[in-house]
């Protein structure tokens, strides 16, 4: 496999977008609304600071995989941090490297953004998502709560 094309989501990646995102979100066993796909959509397409932005993996004309992250402020840091909240490349792909590709993506924009730190969170059971992370990344010990 030649090396992964890894570009900046566009509108016209938005029927594409929304099955890797469908596809991402029934590997969580979770859907959302429509309203959420247009309004996330939206929100990944905007040039505001502090906005959510997508990265996209090209392949034979479609796409193969997408990565969701946000720069934020952090109060025990100076610069921003980098929270990757979506990382998702299809099954066919998986194991070749691409969503390593996609998460050095996200670090290099990270870097050129001056962030401090990237993190991500996933779920104890994604243990394919987790050898790849422990190979990317450092684990920590911090536990999530949510109300």
């Amino acid at each position: 496999m030649s090396s992964p094309l890894i570009r900046p989501l566009r509108a016209e990646d938005q029927r594409e977008w929304r099955r890797l995102w469908t596809l991402y979100l029934d590997f969580y066993e979770t859907s959302v609304p429509d309203a959420v796909y247009e309004t996330t959509f939206a929100r990944l397409l905007s040039d505001e600071a502090h906005e959510f932005q997508a990265l996209v993996l090209e392949r034979d004309g479609g796409l193969a995989g997408l990565a969701h992250y946000l720069f934020h402020r952090h109060c025990w840091k100076v610069e921003d941090v980098c929270y990757l909240q979506d990382l998702y490349v299809d099954a066919d792909v998986r194991g070749t490297s691409r969503g390593r590709a996609l998460i050095e993506a996200v670090y290099r924009a990270a870097d050129e953004a001056g962030c401090a730190s990237v993190y991500w969170l996933t779920q104890e059971f994604n243990e394919a998502g987790r050898r790849l992370y422990d190979r990317v990344g450092t684990l920590t010990p911090f536990i999530r709560y949510t109300r």
